[in-house]
């Protein structure tokens, strides 16, 4: 069986993000529940513990992250 590199992030946006208006500015966050998946799956990486699939997940949060934080950027 072939295991996926990453899980798309364009997948964990509905469920996964939350944004938040602060004054003029819109804030995106992961909500809580991606936040301690996140947490959790760095947790097992620093354990050398994550299956293929956990391998997956976590770098696509990783990717999400990295979309979010440079459109964070481009806005500002």
């Amino acid at each position: 069986m072939i295991t996926q590199l990453m899980v798309q992030p364009s997948s964990l946006i509905s469920s996964g993000m939350k944004m938040s208006e602060f004054g003029d500015i819109y804030l995106f966050k992961f909500t809580d529940e991606l936040q301690s998946r996140f947490e959790e799956l760095l947790e097992k990486k620093k354990a050398d513990l994550l299956t293929p699939e956990e391998e997956a997940e976590y770098v696509g949060i990783l990717e999400l992250q990295r979309i979010f934080t440079g459109l964070h950027y481009i806005l500002c």
